[in-house]
């Protein structure tokens, strides 16, 4: 990698990232369900797989510790964080079914899943959207290029314009702190 190279990069970055400006209106409406989850005592569920898995359990963490504020811990969790759970379910049921097994376990109506996707393709994130669908749990999903098969499957969506996943995973990095940041705001200390 070149000098010129590194530059392009950044660049192809930072275009990613303010295209976001047109999606303000949804990132709200998305920090807005979550507020209202967490008001009404329910539990915001994350799952992604691979990169996206960390910006899942980025979310999760967050809310449960902190982003910016001091503040009462908010209820929010990785599908996969427990590892122990996730080999078992990969190993009796495959893994198709690490993020809907523990949601048909721990979720209940009004809670919400947020989805993380770069490609919109797992199929284990599809199964997890029937279980919370069923539950009649709000289903929020970030995802890139066309949003492939799970595009217009969720409550509320964003899809990141981008082929690069790199530059998806960085816009919805931001997004993360969007939504941290809207949360604290609205939330009473």
């Amino acid at each position: 990698m070149n000098r010129d190279d590194i530059k392009q990069i950044i660049s192809d970055s930072a275009a990613t990232i303010a295209a976001l400006d047109a999606q303000a209106e949804r990132i709200d409406a998305m920090a807005q369900a979550m507020v209202s989850c967490f008001r009404q005592r329910g539990t915001v569920f994350t799952a992604g797989n691979g990169g996206s898995a960390a910006e899942a359990m980025h979310l999760a963490e967050e809310c449960v510790g902190r982003f910016r504020s001091s503040r009462a811990a908010l209820p929010a969790l990785a599908l996969f964080a427990d590892p122990t759970a996730l080999t078992c379910i990969g190993n009796d049921f495959g893994f198709d079914h690490v993020f809907s097994r523990p949601l048909e376990a721990l979720a209940k109506a009004g809670d919400i899943l947020i989805l993380f996707s770069t490609s919109g393709q797992a199929r284990n994130l599809r199964l997890a959207l029937d279980v919370a669908r069923r539950r009649d749990i709000k289903i929020l999903a970030l995802l890139g290029r066309d949003g492939g098969p799970l595009r217009n499957l969720a409550d509320l969506e964003l899809i990141v314009d981008a082929h690069d996943t790199a530059r998806i995973q960085e816009a919805h990095q931001v997004i993360v702190h969007l939504l941290l940041q809207a949360v604290e705001d609205a939330w009473s200390f």
